[in-house]
């Protein structure tokens, strides 16, 4: 018996012990009464039982319909929920993703979220590829990523632009340096300091701060170190080497932990930037499997980013 006939077969039964009566069941199917009354036959050979007892009247279940009854709700429900399983199977998605992101914010936060994501889809792959040199995805790279994540200002680029989540950069040093070298007060003091900066880089990561509700710029004279990497420009503040302008996302454990002082956040961290960190891809090549990963990291990293959750009470931001 396929599936459709038993649960066409449990459902004119079930109906016929609702009603107590084969006429009436047989409105609710496009049966005549008689059609019904040959069904039920068939089940009650099929059983090994009679089910009904009938009179002229009225159609009354036997003790052993009752019994049967309860299971035919459960088969009829786990036949449900089996189909709209192998429904939802094989509509789920499948294929690969292929992901370009800083090393840095990739060991940190993407890693950790792309492993989740694998878990709710079973079926999806990614190949996650972490650099940080940028990717010309009109380039030599042409179809070979699908998505590439950038943190920081964007460049020039008529790539489409997903945002998903915010950026804020923090002015911090180790207390050694600090103890050494004194506190700078106010941005405008970071002039007599010695810094670490980016190398390399287009468009540059500017050292902005709200002065007075202006955007102003201010910045150590002397780097003692330039990198075009992120953590080597972390383990230089920690180091002493000087004070780094470096996004929340990547230093928020060490200014919790104490090993880096947060410089001019009396009032709070600095505001958000206007540049976030975006997942950059062609518009003509997105896919269902990459728009599904694209609202996962959305969902991850916003509104409120999870590396900025303890820094807000911390810092009083």
């Amino acid at each position: 018996m396929s599936p459709d006939t038993l649960t066409d077969q449990l459902s004119l039964f079930l109906d016929v012990l609702e009603t107590g009566s084969f006429s009436a069941a047989a409105r609710r199917h496009p049966l005549t009464p008689s059609a019904v009354a040959r069904r039920i036959d068939s089940l009650e050979q099929a059983v090994g039982s009679r089910l009904f007892t009938r009179s002229t009247h009225a159609v009354r279940a036997t003790p052993a319909g009752n019994a049967f009854a309860e299971r035919a709700r459960r088969i009829i429900e786990e036949l449900r929920l089996a189909r709209a399983e192998a429904v939802s199977l094989s509509n789920a998605p499948e294929g690969l993703i292929r992901v370009d992101a800083p090393a840095p914010f990739g060991r940190r936060h993407l890693a950790p979220a792309i492993a989740d994501f694998l878990v709710a889809y079973p079926g999806l792959d990614v190949q996650l590829r972490l650099i940080d040199s940028f990717v010309d995805l009109r380039g030599s790279h042409l179809g070979e990523v699908d998505l590439v994540l950038r943190a920081g200002p964007l460049a020039d680029t008529r790539l489409v632009a997903t945002p998903l989540a915010y950026m804020v950069r923090i002015a911090c040093a180790s207390p050694a340096y600090l103890a050494s070298r004194g506190m700078p007060t106010c941005p405008s003091e970071l002039a007599g300091h010695d810094g670490l900066d980016w190398a390399g880089l287009a468009p540059p990561f500017a050292w902005r701060f709200n002065v007075g509700g202006q955007a102003r710029v201010y910045k150590p004279t002397r780097m003692r170190m330039t990198a075009n990497n992120a953590e080597t420009l972390l383990f230089g503040a920690i180091r002493g080497l000087g004070i780094a302008h470096l996004p929340t996302w990547l230093v928020s454990e060490y200014l919790l932990r104490g090993e880096l002082v947060p410089l001019f956040c009396l009032d709070g961290l600095p505001e958000a930037e206007t540049s976030g960190i975006y997942a950059l891809r062609l518009e003509h090549e997105t896919n269902s499997r990459s728009r599904l990963l694209l609202e996962f990291l959305k969902s991850r990293f916003s509104p409120i980013p999870p590396w900025d959750l303890a820094l807000r009470s911390e810092l009083r931001w």
